[in-house]
């Protein structure tokens, strides 16, 4: 069973499909005979079908080749080791841990696309923050789903954590709400949860700028961290999610769901070289502790594994 094997063994799992983009596990392109041409060819589709992007894989590919000529490097296994090497050079960036000394409370708001994976996501982080040894509150700001709400309140349930909502109302009355009872409460972490929306209804960016004021409001220097989940499904779209979200709120970090093997993780390469937002979390499956810190190494040798 998947649940029982290590966090290695399920980020492997989760990045086949993004393995078998680059050739089936990359076997196949580097079985080759010799390092030429066609296999840098070979490599630059590959890395394009893996949803790496076109400036990630140029990127990708000069330093290959800036590699290849000082290191001579002629045989095709050692250029694999080179790409995961480049692969961990290049994501290295992203990596970056969620400063949880920073503020108490420490306020978290939650943004994402409808169907981005958003609310469980906000579930799972409030788990992984319980294992840290801290205290959660959340803060149902999805005023826009009733079922939304109904989510996270069970997600809230399953961890043994309070949970603050409206049946009906503002968003911005809920997370002012919430941050009063943090504050009240002596509790280390509140996640606001924000109605989901697509980057180009831009009323309803407006009102999730409004959360974030409302926010600031109620706890000087909240929000403290502006997270956006991404759909690893949705490809090189979730590029142009994080550069509109970033736009309008100011992103502190990613948190990237749903790898569990039907999905190409590729597009985080295209993020570290267009737009580097911290990648803090990604999601490997579908149980409560399937949401670990990002790593650049442990990406990159799972990828290319």
């Amino acid at each position: 069973m998947l649940a029982a094997t290590s966090w290695a063994a399920r980020l492997r799992h989760g990045l086949a499909r993004t393995r078998a983009a680059l050739g089936g596990g990359l076997g196949a392109l580097f079985g080759r005979a010799a390092v030429d041409e066609a296999l840098y060819a070979a490599l630059e589709d590959a890395l394009l079908a893996a949803d790496c992007g076109v400036a990630a894989t140029r990127v990708l590919l000069e330093r290959l080749r800036e590699r290849a000529r000082k290191e001579r490097i002629a045989e095709p296994q050692a250029l694999r080791r080179a790409l995961q090497e480049e692969l961990r050079r290049l994501l290295a960036p992203l990596e970056k841990p969620l400063d949880l000394a920073r503020a108490r409370p420490l306020v978290v708001m939650v943004a994402g696309v409808n169907g981005s994976g958003k609310t469980t996501s906000i579930g799972k982080l409030a788990k992984w923050l319980q294992g840290e040894g801290k205290s959660v509150l959340l803060a149902a700001g999805d005023t826009f789903r009733a079922a939304a709400r109904e989510q996270l309140a069970a997600w809230g349930a399953r961890n043994g954590v309070a949970v603050i909502a409206q049946a009906a109302g503002d968003a911005a009355a809920v997370v002012f709400d919430a941050a009063a009872a943090a504050r009240a409460r002596g509790v280390d972490v509140l996640i606001a949860d924000t109605a989901g929306r697509l980057p180009t209804q831009l009323h309803l960016m407006e009102e999730i700028r409004k959360v974030k004021r409302v926010l600031a409001k109620a706890l000087p220097g909240a929000p403290h961290e502006v997270l956006l989940v991404l759909d690893a499904n949705n490809g090189q779209n979730a590029l142009a999610q994080v550069k509109a979200f970033d736009a309008a709120l100011g992103l502190t970090g990613l948190i990237l769901t749903k790898l569990d093997g039907t999905a190409k993780g590729g597009v985080v390469c295209a993020i570290a070289q267009q737009h580097p937002v911290p990648l803090l979390f990604i999601g490997v499956g579908e149980g409560i502790d399937d949401l670990r810190p990002f790593r650049a190494a442990d990406f990159a040798e799972a990828l290319v594994d």
